[in-house]
């Protein structure tokens, strides 16, 4: 059973016992974390919004309720990938292909990195575009197989399932504050995002 089933399913056993690193003796080998739960740390850690869903209903239902939350109810959502612009069709989607119209980013990603919790996207979801011209706003449709330990891995799985044709653009969004905390010339360079991951489980 996953991580994220055993989190967000059924309840604990009472008679599981939390291991505490209190516990654990000073010279002891750190407890070496399954990769959903390292991501789901690091993701939160950097400010993500993380949705999981063990279905496309409920996959749908948290969309639904992320647009309600942030009153987009009449704006229009960037979606580049005509595959997903198909599979959101009967939501309350309006898509356009023009950034200048778009309030946010509905889109896939490549993988979902685990040792610092990031996203790896390529030309696939965001063509030749940078990151900072997308809209700040950013919904991303992932499931739990696109799971990666670090970029290495996520760059290796990539190349494996596009032999004849890698893609450009490779990228990660990892950074996930409001555009007040944005502001910061510590993130000078980076492009921070409010970012919503909804996760489907497919494991």
């Amino acid at each position: 059973m996953s991580f994220f089933k055993k989190f967000f399913g059924s309840k604990p056993n009472s008679s599981e016992e939390e291991i505490k690193s209190d516990d654990r003796g000073k010279y002891m080998p750190e407890i070496k974390l399954p990769i959903d739960e390292k991501f789901t740390i690091n993701f939160k850690a950097n400010g993500g919004k993380f949705l999981y869903c063990e279905n496309l209903i409920e996959i749908f239902e948290n969309f639904e309720n992320i647009i309600l939350e942030n009153s987009w109810e009449n704006d229009k959502a960037l979606v580049l990938d005509k595959n997903l612009d198909k599979k959101f069709k009967n939501t309350s989607l309006k898509s356009t292909l023009k950034i200048s119209e778009a309030t946010y980013f509905l889109t896939t990603c490549e993988n979902l990195i685990a040792n610092d919790g990031s996203l790896l996207i390529s030309s696939k979801q965001i063509f030749e575009k940078k990151l900072h011209e997308l809209p700040f706003n950013v919904i991303v449709f992932a499931t739990t197989s696109q799971l990666a330990e670090n970029i290495g891995e996520g760059l290796r799985g990539i190349k494996s399932k596009n032999r004849e044709s890698i893609p450009t653009n490779i990228t990660t969004i990892k950074n996930f504050k409001s555009e007040e905390e944005d502001k910061n010339f510590l993130s000078y360079g980076s492009s921070s995002k409010n970012l919503y991951l909804l996760l489907l489980e497919d494991l």
